[in-house]
């Protein structure tokens, strides 16, 4: 693997809500040298911002509202003090049984990424497993509408989930995929079910080599047993099973 591989801190939320710098090294001493903050723009991003400086830890991306933000100043402001390069969209909801309303989603955040590209970032999207249920006509008629320089953040559990041949819909995709979250399970809808990567259903392995110019993101939505253990057997699997070399969206 010569990829550098992230890991989404929503995984960890709540030792992060009761230990913010401990967290932090605790995940620098697991390998760990990139990370994909979430919620970017609710709050004061100094104390992150601090504590990953502390670590040595970069920010690799990173979750914020976009589509439906009052104001995106705040998530601008955010990203540049934590040094984000790319901020994604984590989830739009309620809008995937109307080919019309997909179109207009995309054409907003098209609007954001024109924005943010005045600050120097890139925006992008990430899905669950909602934009599938058609069989992927509407997530494809939104990538059609997306702007070339909007990405996108694959979430191969929640796409296996929503019924797509996963590594299929990535060779499709290509290079518009620049972020790959990691993970797997028995492919439920629910969250708790998680396992660590590589122990699941997912075809991780045929996931990892379709889209070697994404940036691997380790994630668990939840987890029944050790986060921290959990994520560290995940980076041993990305460690031992990922040959693909460093691209584009892995810088």
């Amino acid at each position: 693997m010569t990829s550098t591989p992230s890991v989404q801190l929503y995984s960890v939320r709540d030792a992060l809500a009761a230990d913010l710098g401990g967290t932090i090294d605790r995940l620098r001493s697991l390998g760990f040298e990139l990370v994909e903050p979430f919620g970017v723009g609710a709050g004061d991003p100094a104390p992150l911002a601090e504590a990953l400086e502390a670590a040595g830890l970069r920010a690799s991306s990173a979750h914020a509202t976009l589509v439906n933000a009052s104001s995106l100043e705040p998530v601008f402001a955010a990203a540049e003090r934590i040094g984000i390069p790319t901020i994604i969209e984590p989830a739009v909801r309620d809008v995937w049984d109307d080919l019309d309303t997909v179109r207009a989603t995309a054409v907003r955040l098209n609007e954001v990424a024109a924005r943010a590209a005045d600050r120097g970032l890139t925006v992008g999207y990430h899905n669950h497993w909602w934009e599938f249920e058609d069989g992927g006509a509407a997530y494809d008629a939104f990538v059609d509408a997306l702007a070339p320089e909007v990405v996108l953040e694959l979430d191969t559990y929640w796409s296996t989930v929503g019924g797509m041949d996963t590594p299929a819909l990535l060779g499709r995709l290509g290079d518009r995929v620049r972020f790959l979250h990691v993970k797997d399970g028995p492919l439920t809808d629910d969250p708790r079910a998680q396992v660590p990567v590589g122990t699941g259903k997912v075809p991780v392995r045929e996931i990892l080599a379709a889209a070697p110019q994404a940036r691997r993101v380790l994630e668990f939505d939840a987890y029944a047993g050790d986060l921290f253990e959990g994520l560290a057997e995940g980076l041993r699997f990305l460690a031992d099973n990922d040959t693909t070399t460093d691209g584009e969206g892995a810088r």
